[in-house]
């Protein structure tokens, strides 16, 4: 439970969540999140980085709940990217040490709430502890038909795409024969579908290695709005602008007048 919050709290919040929820119609399917902004939301408040770490990983619970009130089916979370390995030792251990704690802590409950747990990107080199808590709990929550819940620890998507080719061409596939869709089956969200929406938090405006594959037509929301301050209602506010785009995918709408023929 977030620091601060009753269990009334929490009912409260997926309450207003699901108050503030649109026409899943028009709402996203598949909603990915850039969770950024955690050291700097610590250095605001003069403590060190991994307590913005902790929060962070706090916050995850309570957008998941928001998620499922305002109709996602999926929601993908970046957690820690294959470039995080150039931080601290210390800032590198105490992550691992709060994601492995968070997995043992909210696993049942997940499961409990027929939630489905993911995980894209390698878990080579990850502590041994956290390693078997994250295939445990994709175990677990394997059949569940809820939410499904990944996250992308140790992720990069220029290493997604390079394991990607080394498969393809591993399975002997004649380059005639490869196409997008064959590239999108070696994908590790190849269960998947693509985000709808990519959301990314802190204020910066660029996806960093993150699904540059699956983003090709993913609508994109930044807000300045720090990762553990993101709340229920700013997810509502990011699947609102969304649902009030027009997505063409290339085309034109149907009933647009055609001017020319260029």
């Amino acid at each position: 439970m977030e620091p601060g919050r009753s269990g009334h709290d929490m009912d409260a919040v997926a309450h207003a969540a699901s108050a503030l929820s649109v026409d899943g119609v028009n709402g996203p399917r598949h909603v990915a999140i850039i969770m950024d902004g955690n050291g700097r939301w610590a250095a605001q408040r003069g403590l060190p980085r991994i307590a913005g770490h902790e929060q962070g990983t706090e916050n995850i619970r309570r957008i998941t709940h928001a998620a499922v009130n305002l109709g996602i089916e999926y929601l993908t979370l970046w957690a820690f990217s294959t470039e995080n390995w150039r931080r601290p030792v210390d800032e590198i251990h105490g992550i691992m040490r709060i994601l492995s704690e968070a997995i043992q802590r909210e696993t049942t409950e997940l499961h409990r709430q027929g939630a489905q747990l993911r995980h894209i990107g390698s878990l080579e080199g990850l502590e041994p502890g956290l390693r078997a808590g994250v295939l445990d709990a994709i175990e677990l929550t394997r059949n569940n038909s809820g939410l499904v819940l990944t996250l992308a620890f140790n992720y990069g998507g220029r290493q997604e795409l390079l394991a990607a080719v080394r498969d393809i061409v591993s399975a002997g596939i004649p380059p005639g024969e490869i196409d997008e869709e064959t590239l999108a089956r070696h994908l590790f969200t190849r269960d998947i579908p693509d985000p709808d929406l990519i959301v990314r938090t802190s204020g910066e405006h660029r996806l960093s290695n993150f699904l540059l594959w699956q983003s090709a037509y993913a609508e994109l929301y930044f807000t300045p709005t720090l990762w553990p301050d993101f709340g229920p209602e700013h997810l509502r506010a990011a699947v609102e602008d969304y649902a009030r785009r027009d997505r063409r995918f290339g085309g034109i709408k149907s009933t647009s007048p055609v001017l020319s023929d260029s």
